[in-house]
């Protein structure tokens, strides 16, 4: 009985589709890290953005869309949409997902930035299951002319 016992330990006998393996499970993670990063802080630049505030206030204060959605009305998922900002001036188009315990719908958001405020020229709420849209300008147009 003369069997030869191998004393390497298992990387010694392994390396070979170890290292290949490791290599590549390293690539895939830092890829998933380095897309989270991105998909992060794009939604941070939506979200505290002063259009995307507003918007969303609106939203949740507004009568018709609570009726719509039910309350509370919150946002969900992914915001889309672009801001766009140049020697203080800007533009933005938002779409972004809310939600109450009644429905779903889209909160739209088109505004320009010329001044030190921002401009609206579409602010709606659109329902999914009707396809209903509440528009949120209204409310601060009745006000304006007072």
């Amino acid at each position: 009985m003369d069997e030869t016992i191998d004393h390497r330990n298992w990387f010694q006998r392994n390396w070979k589709w170890a290292v290949p393996t490791g290599g590549c499970l390293l690539i895939i993670i830092l890829f998933i890290a380095f897309a989270g990063t991105m998909i992060m802080g794009v939604t941070s630049l939506f979200s505290d953005s002063d259009p995307y505030k507003e918007g969303v206030a609106r939203a949740q204060s507004n009568q018709a869309v609570t009726a719509a959605l039910g309350t509370p009305v919150e946002t969900y998922g992914m915001t889309k949409g672009s801001i766009n900002y140049k020697n203080g001036d800007g533009h933005t188009n938002l779409e972004i997902p809310i939600k109450g315990p009644n429905g779903k719908g889209i909160l739209m958001v088109v505004a320009d930035k010329y001044t030190e405020t921002w401009e609206y020229s579409v602010m709606e709420v659109i329902v999914n299951d009707t396809g209903e849209k509440i528009s949120l300008l209204e409310d601060t147009e009745a006000l304006d002319e007072w």
